[in-house]
């Protein structure tokens, strides 16, 4: 069969997403933090775009102080004449010397008057302080410590190498060979930096890092250390009877040497890892004006983008720029107009579903988490005549105020779970009330998952068991083997 070529004509369509429409949905699913990123980046690039102030506030706040006329220059001046007014003699100041020297306590005049004296306390870096961390606190000891030269580039590198809890994950024959150095010299080093302060730091595993606690409280003979060394996986399954048959020894007795062992750290270095707490900034807020709920967006820290004046009227006049320049112009002028639009097309995307959710979720503003109901993105895709995915990318990383707490808008939307008279509650509610079954549970005798299926069920709530031990594991409640104490 003969291979020829032929041209064929086709008419087909198909959407292709514009880089406007990818900068929009771009926007639509960034956080709140992302999107001051976003924003400042593009400040940076296009020289069209520019951060507003808001003159009525301005206005207003002139109003409130009584300096209005302080506030705006008078024609007579420019506020160029007057910046070069104030600057005059600026040179003649050591502005560096005269920083170091500042106080926040201190007033001008304090400052203009002392200034001698100033000179003398130290600079603000000086004050600045950062949290120590766990390897800070071992090279400090390590420091102190008079080590042959390989022990102690053994033990700065065994002490890189510990993770958050102070545990050395990484086996010594691999340290020892990466640095080309004898084990011996490894082994000597783990046992000096095991030595220092927290006691368990640098255990390779947690009977380890205990046993090594229990030898600082010069318990190395107790029946808590034999417990560690022989009957380790007994006390991680709390088969306390069986310990007391092995040992032939009361229950009592191996009652009294596991609660020591449980006063032990099985994390010594936690305490000097903690993590920064990092504050969320809600998108949106809910507020209760009597029998009503307000929304209202949360624009503090987003910035007020306008237009440049001076590129649009640049642009208008369009003398003495070339072809070239005004494309450029146009084509940033265009960005900038279509990040406007995209940020406020946001921010109304934001305040209708709020508004749906509202709506929707009305029992659970009015009493609680109890009465949240059972709801999918469709349900408000519908109510706001919009696309499913669209709700998606809003709900993502957007978190809301309310009257009963501050909750990601993802929050809103869960399964359900039948009831016995045909009606429906929240996966979320369902959560909440194991939870409070849990915490009001006999620590002694704690609850089976089926003994909560069954109280669930008193509460008119058809559940499976396996849906409770997942919503179990998902909220970290352990089993009833792990949440029984006996002391």
């Amino acid at each position: 069969m003969a291979l020829d070529l032929r041209l064929q004509v086709k008419l087909s369509q198909q959407l292709v997403m514009t880089p406007q429409l990818q900068q929009a949905i771009k926007l639509l699913q960034l956080s709140r933090l992302e999107l001051v990123d976003a924003i400042s980046e593009e400040l940076a690039e296009n020289p069209v775009l520019e951060e507003g102030i808001d003159h009525q506030e301005e206005k207003e706040e002139a109003l409130r102080t009584g300096v209005e006329d302080e506030v705006t220059p008078t024609p007579e001046s420019s506020p160029e004449q007057e910046l070069s007014g104030e600057m005059d003699g600026v040179g003649d100041i050591d502005w560096q010397t005269y920083l170091e020297g500042y106080s926040l306590n201190s007033s001008s005049n304090d400052a203009r008057d002392n200034y001698e004296e100033q000179e003398d306390r130290p600079s603000f870096e000086s004050l600045m302080t950062q949290p120590r961390r766990l390897s800070d606190h071992l090279l400090w000891q390590l420091g102190l410590s008079t080590l042959p030269a390989p022990e102690h580039h053994a033990a700065v590198d065994i002490i890189g190498n510990l993770d958050d809890a102070g545990y050395l994950q990484t086996p010594l024959e691999e340290l020892a060979e990466q640095a080309g150095v004898d084990l011996a010299v490894y082994q000597a080093a783990l046992q000096r930096v095991q030595a220092y302060d927290p006691p368990g730091v640098a255990c390779r595993n947690l009977q380890e890092c205990l046993l090594l606690q229990l030898d600082r409280l010069e318990l190395s003979d107790s029946l808590a250390a034999v417990l560690l060394r022989d009957f380790i996986d007994e006390l991680g399954a709390r088969k306390y009877p069986q310990i007391a048959k092995a040992l032939k020894l009361p229950v009592e007795e191996v009652f009294a040497a596991t609660k020591l062992i449980s006063e032990l750290d099985p994390r010594p270095g936690s305490a000097y890892n903690d993590e920064e707490a990092h504050y969320i900034v809600p998108d949106i807020y809910i507020h209760k004006l009597g029998d009503d709920y307000v929304v209202t967006q949360n624009d503090e820290g987003l910035p007020n983008l306008r237009i440049s004046a001076f590129y649009r009227n640049a642009l208008m006049e369009s003398k003495g720029i070339d072809k070239q320049t005004g494309d450029y112009i146009q084509d940033k002028m265009r960005s900038a107009v279509w990040l406007i639009k995209s940020i406020h097309q946001r921010q109304r995307t934001i305040y209708k579903v709020t508004q749906s959710i509202v709506k929707f979720q009305r029992d659970f503003f009015d009493k609680g988490i109890e009465y949240l109901k059972p709801m999918v993105l469709r349900d408000v895709a519908e109510d706001i005549q919009m696309h499913e995915s669209t709700v998606s990318r809003v709900t993502t990383n957007k978190y809301v105020q309310t009257p009963q707490g501050l909750f990601e808008l993802k929050f809103f939307f869960n399964s359900g779970i039948n009831t016995s008279d045909g009606d429906a509650v929240a996966s979320e509610s369902v959560k909440s009330k194991i939870r409070d079954i849990v915490a009001a549970e006999n620590p002694k005798k704690p609850l089976s998952d089926q003994k909560i299926v069954d109280l669930l069920q008193q509460q008119e709530i058809d559940i499976a068991r396996r849906t409770v031990t997942k919503y179990r594991e998902m909220l970290g409640i352990g089993s009833s083997t792990e949440r029984k104490r006996l002391f």
